[in-house]
């Protein structure tokens, strides 16, 4: 059997290293445009804070490690077309410029995604840099260290640790999104003002409910950033927009969703027998809703590609789908969420009721406690628990990973409210923040 993987990140890797060890007798061969493969994009920003000083340590497996298992790596190669009909492929040596052919029997497409980048004026311009790869990450820190102000486009995660981590070095920072508020994809509003002001009492610059339309700069570089609603003034500028699947190859081949993510079942088959996906590359099904949606994360992805090896050759472990759980860390906050937020489910024309919990972590009796704020979403009618979000200086993130749990499994609020969660002072309260959530809704 031959077994054609176009793109080794996080997706590729995971289902090249199961492979591997199931099919032994397979020839395996991976088609790679970087000379790098399982980089930590999450990482980027703590190597560009100086937390984490070597880069290197962002990588969880190399291409001699893949080889030494018995597989073909063609690193540098850019696969130019797939014929999924008569199961061919060819690819571009980037080193030589060589193009080859190659046939396979399955191929499975964990090409990943790539940042938004707009088409704007001065776009061309230096200083204009993107986070994603490797490369991009030793791209950031050359340049910051020669700028002292930097504006970073786009308030998703990556922007705000990247925002963090510049006004660490003692950075201006200017933070520019098209919505009201930071962090809107995965929080609702009385988390992100609380995150906001621990922005801003840093000085940090946010600039909120504008677009940016262009660029301008002198001798080749940018030097200013124009907006619907004003322009700022900048040496270094960090796109952090969004990002797409990578799937130009398969279209038309394949089924996907109008952004291009393609549609894969519950054993990541997409829509033609021998063609596998998993990662960025695709769509997942989201349990919040029961539809299929675009949530690219590494936690999805590396499930996903692990899944396409258990079931090449027949169906044999299923998908549980997602709650496109995520967690970050602010300055000293600790924030976490999982499945939708309130706005998420109103605009989605869900039907929904909140409880909103602000209470101190541990009894008032013991020595410290810390306030923490949670919020769960539920659908009014059933009960059922469709989102939740955590927010407190003492780390309570792992409340998500039980909520989304709960979310997985179809959980209601009066379920939640007598789960049995232990009782000890150091950590909690004899009525767990999670039982009271469910008790209030009740």
């Amino acid at each position: 059997m031959k077994i054609a993987v176009i793109g080794c990140t996080h997706a590729g890797t995971a289902a090249v290293t199961q492979m591997a060890k199931l099919y032994p007798e397979a020839q395996i061969t991976v088609f790679e445009r970087n000379d790098n493969v399982s980089f930590l994009s999450c990482g980027i920003a703590l190597h560009v804070g100086g937390v984490v000083q070597d880069v290197n340590k962002l990588f969880y497996a190399s291409p001699q490690q893949l080889t030494a298992m018995g597989v073909r790596m063609n690193m540098r190669h850019d696969v130019l077309d797939i014929d999924t009909e008569n199961h061919t492929l060819r690819a571009r040596n980037l080193a030589t410029g060589e193009v080859i052919t190659d046939t396979y029997d399955k191929i499975v497409m964990t090409t990943g995604s790539w940042p938004i980048i707009p088409k704007l004026d001065g776009m061309e311009l230096d200083n204009i840099v993107l986070c994603k790869n490797y490369a991009h990450a030793q791209t950031i820190i050359d340049k910051a260290q020669h700028a002292d102000r930097i504006t970073v486009i786009g308030a998703g995660y990556i922007g705000i640790e990247l925002v963090e981590a510049f006004e660490l070095l003692g950075k201006k920072v200017t933070l520019i999104d098209n919505m009201d508020r930071i962090l809107f994809k995965y929080l609702d509003r009385e988390f992100t003002d609380a995150i906001e002001q621990a922005l801003t009492a840093r000085d940090i610059e946010l600039q909120l409910g504008q677009t940016v339309t262009g660029f301008r700069g002198e001798d080749g570089r940018v030097d200013t950033v124009v907006t619907t609603a004003g322009e700022y003034a900048t040496d270094l500028v960090v796109l952090c927009i969004g990002f797409r699947p990578n799937t130009e190859l398969l279209k038309g081949q394949v089924d996907m969703l109008p952004n291009g993510a393609i549609l894969v079942d519950e054993y990541m088959r997409t829509s033609h027998p021998d063609v596998f996906a998993a990662g960025d590359s695709c769509a997942v099904f989201y349990n919040p809703t029961h539809k299929h949606a675009y949530i690219p994360l590494a936690t999805n992805a590396v499930r996903m590609g692990t899944l396409v090896a258990r079931n090449l050759l027949k169906p044999t472990v299923r998908y549980m789908g997602t709650q496109g759980t995520s967690g970050i860390k602010i300055y000293d906050l600790n924030i976490a969420s999982t499945g939708m937020t309130e706005q998420a489910a109103l605009d989605a024309g869900m039907q929904v009721k909140t409880v909103l919990l602000e209470d101190n972590d541990r009894p008032e009796f013991m020595p410290t406690f810390e306030k923490v704020l949670l919020k769960v979403v539920y659908e009014a009618e059933t009960g059922r628990i469709v989102g939740a979000q955590v927010l407190s200086k003492d780390d309570l993130t792992q409340a998500i990973n039980t909520m989304s749990v709960c979310i997985q499994n179809g959980m209601t609020m009066n379920e939640l409210s007598f789960v049995d969660f232990f009782f000890q002072p150091h950590y909690n309260k004899p009525w767990n923040l999670l039982n009271q959530a469910g008790l209030q809704a009740i």
